[in-house]
């Protein structure tokens, strides 16, 4: 069975596979846990004393949308993904929070924008580079497009560590790479980031790792499961029925409070010097 990273054909996927993605992304967008993560590096970024930002790979626009909610942020954000539904979901959510005169979203390709060299303050890619074909492109980009001293954040997942406890160990690990292929391309991609900003000319400044657990109840992790119900078969990954049989027993563990799920995550904070 071929499995492709749903994250990077979102251009390519049918309305109820991308309702989905987007209903996984705004729950995940209002965890505490994540909400902490993601304002803990744009302070880090001092994204607040920025005019122009750029989110890459802005999906249904989490981020810039909580970029322009922050009370001491008077810029401009401009959210780019390929998905021009994903797109269209921004915009809904931008108008019905009241954020939309600070936001903007369009449709683009992170390998490469139409858009002009050192043009924002600020670049943040959210959870972007474990999905794309060519992260250092993406990078490149990144890096063309920060202005001299500004910042770029790159947060994302180590998914190579992505693990969830099952009764059998070895169907468990299977289905651990089964879940890793189906939503990621590049799942080692922030082990290789100092390296990677250092080639793109970005200097290190701050980095955060964390690891997310959890244990008895699924918690952070829950909408995710509950996505993969639709998220695996569109990505050839497993059959409907397979996908059913998985989310049933994880979240069955989690009623009776035998659960686990786990990954670590990072974000780096870099400037253009």
């Amino acid at each position: 069975m071929s499995t492709a990273d749903v994250y990077r054909i979102t251009d390519r996927l049918d309305d109820p596979t991308l309702d989905a993605l987007v209903a996984r992304l705004e729950a995940r967008g209002r965890h505490p846990r994540f909400l902490a993560m993601l304002h803990e590096y744009l302070d880090a970024m001092a994204i607040d004393s920025a005019a122009t930002v750029v989110d890459l790979g802005c999906g249904s626009g989490v981020v810039a949308r909580t970029i322009a909610r922050r009370p001491g942020f008077a810029g401009r954000v401009t959210g780019i993904d390929r998905s021009p539904y994903l797109i269209a979901a921004a915009g809904d959510f931008a108008r019905r929070e009241g954020v939309d005169r600070a936001v903007e979203f369009r449709t683009g390709d992170s390998h490469a924008l139409a858009l002009p060299d050192a043009a924002f303050d600020a670049v943040v890619a959210h959870t972007l580079l474990s999905h794309v074909e060519d992260p250092r492109a993406v990078m490149q980009e990144i890096a063309r497009l920060v202005k001299p001293g500004g910042r770029a954040a790159i947060f994302d997942g180590d998914y190579a560590s992505l693990t969830y406890g099952g009764g059998d160990p070895i169907h468990a690990k299977a289905m651990d790479e089964t879940i890793v292929d189906a939503l990621t391309t590049n799942p080692r991609v922030m082990r290789e980031m100092p390296q990677l900003l250092r080639d793109c000319g970005l200097t290190l400044v701050k980095s955060f790792a964390y690891v997310i657990a959890d244990i008895g109840k699924a918690d952070y992790f829950a909408p995710g499961i509950q996505a993969l119900l639709r998220l695996l078969p569109s990505a050839g990954a497993t059959t409907e029925s397979e996908a059913r049989d998985w989310v049933a027993a994880m979240m069955k563990r989690s009623d009776e409070g035998t659960y686990f799920g786990a990954s670590n995550f990072y974000s780096y904070v870099a400037t253009r010097v």
